[in-house]
C-alpha cells in the first residue's frame, strides 16, 4: 500500500528588508560602526546637556580659575577636567559646545542640501545653456579655498554664530549641486523616465517624485561628510574669531580663548581639540560606512 501523503512544499525566505539590508552592509565596517556610537553619545550629549553638565556654561568661579583637571596634582573633584582662565568648569563648556556644533551641523547642511537638490534638479532638467550656466557659477565658486570664502563672506555679513552658517552652507552648496544634477543626468536615461515622460507626467512630479527619491543614495553619504566639514569649518572660523563671539562655549571659540595659556594649563586647549577631533573622525567614519551600504558598486554581488 503506498503512501499517499505529500508534505508541504517549503515556503521561500522571505528576503530582508531594506533597513536589514542596510545594516548588513553598514555593520562590516567595524570603523563605522564604532563611528556611529561616537556620534550617537554625541547626540545624546547634545541633547541633554542641561541635565548632565554639572554647572551652567557661562558660571564663573573666581577662586578655581586656571584649575588643573582632578587626576593632575591641584585638581578638585568640583571640576572633574578643570577651569579655564575665568574659573568657568570646562567639563560644562564642552558639553554645551556638543550642543551648539550638532546645530551648526544640523542647519549647515539642511540650508546647503535643501539650495543644493534644487539647484542640481533644474540643472539636470534645464536646457544645456541653462545647465552650463549654472555649472560654470558652481565652478568659481569652487575654485575658492572653502576657508577663505567663508571668511569673506562673514567678513561680509558680520561675524556671529548665523553669519558663520549661513557663510559655510553657501561654501558647501556647490557639492549638492554637481552631485544632485550628475545623479538626475543618470536617471534620466533609464526606462522608467522615459515611460513617466510617455505617460505625461508633468516637470515638476517627473523632478520631485519619479527622479530624485532615486538620486537620494549618494546625497546622503555627502550630507554625513557635510555635517563633520560643517562642525570643523565653524570651529575654524571661531579660532579665528569670526565665528562664534565670547562667552559663548563653541569648541573653536575655546581655542582661541585660551591659547595663551598652552603652555602652562594644557587642559584648557587639549580637551576642546579633542572633542572637535573625535567628532569629526567619528562623523567621517559613519560617513565612510554610509557609503559602502548605500552606494551599489561597493556592494558584493
Amino acid at each position: 500500500m503506498t503512501d499517499t501523503t505529500h508534505t508541504a512544499p517549503k515556503s521561500a525566505p522571505k528576503p530582508p528588508g531594506r533597513l536589514a539590508e542596510f545594516w548588513s552592509y553598514f555593520k562590516e565596517n567595524r570603523g563605522a560602526v564604532m563611528g556611529l556610537y561616537v556620534f550617537g553619545a554625541f547626540v545624546f550629549v547634545a541633547l541633554f546637556a542641561n541635565f548632565l553638565a554639572p554647572y551652567d556654561a557661562s558660571a564663573q568661579f573666581r577662586d578655581f580659575t586656571l584649575l588643573p583637571p582632578v587626576w593632575q596634582e591641584g585638581g578638585n573633584w568640583s571640576f572633574p577636567l578643570g577651569t579655564d582662565p575665568l574659573g568657568r568648569d570646562m567639563l560644562s563648556r564642552l558639553l554645551y559646545g556638543a550642543r551648539y556644533s550638532f546645530f551648526v551641523g544640523i542647519l549647515v547642511v539642511v540650508i546647503a542640501a535643501t539650495g543644493g537638490i534644487l539647484i542640481g534638479l533644474l540643472a539636470g532638467f534645464a536646457p544645456r545653456w541653462l545647465d552650463t550656466i549654472i555649472m560654470r557659477l558652481m565652478d568659481i565658486v569652487l575654485s575658492f579655498p572653502s576657508l577663505l570664502l567663508a571668511l569673506v563672506l562673514v567678513a561680509i555679513l558680520g561675524p556671529s554664530l548665523i553669519n558663520a552658517m549661513i557663510a559655510i552652507a553657501i561654501v558647501l552648496q556647490p557639492h549638492y549641486v554637481r552631485l544632485t544634477r550628475a545623479s538626475v543626468i543618470n536617471e534620466l536615461t533609464k526606462e522608467y523616465v522615459i515611460s513617466a515622460r510617455v505617460a505625461g507626467a508633468h516637470l515638476p512630479r517627473l523632478m520631485f517624485i519619479t527622479v530624485l527619491p532615486n538620486c537620494l543614495a549618494p546625497i546622503i553619504v555627502q550630507a554625513a561628510l557635510s555635517f563633520s566639514s560643517a562642525i570643523l569649518d565653524t570651529a575654524a572660523l571661531g579660532f579665528l574669531g569670526m565665528g562664534a563671539q565670547p562667552p559663548t562655549p563653541e569648541w573653536g571659540t575655546m581655542l582661541a580663548e585660551s591659547r595663551e595659556f598652552i603652555l602652562r594649563a594644557w587642559w584648557v586647549v587639549t580637551f576642546p581639540g579633542l572633542a572637535i577631533l573625535f567628532t569629526v573622525l567619528a562623523i567621517n567614519l559613519m560617513g565612510d560606512g554610509l557609503r559602502d551600504a548605500l552606494d551599489p558598486k561597493m556592494k558584493r554581488s
